[in-house]
């Protein structure tokens, strides 16, 4: 009998823009444009924590906005 880790149930920014393969701050410019409108919202992303569905929607919206490779600047 194998014993099954359950699914991660949330992620943190970090481990989800790495879900992602994206870099930190391209994951920052995704969220920016789809999901988090002020600045205030912003500046509680890095508290912020993603379910696997959150992920799902993400990675759609990856595979149809081209983030800039130098997204370093944000």
């Amino acid at each position: 009998m194998t014993n099954q880790r359950p699914a991660k149930g949330y992620f943190t920014e970090a481990e989800a823009a790495k879900a992602l393969s994206l870099s930190l701050p391209q994951f920052r410019i995704l969220v920016r444009r789809h999901i988090m409108v002020t600045d205030d919202e912003m500046a509680n992303l890095a508290m912020t924590s993603f379910q696997p569905s959150d992920l799902v929607v993400l990675r759609m919206l990856a595979a149809c906005t081209p983030i800039e490779a130098t997204a370093a600047a944000s």
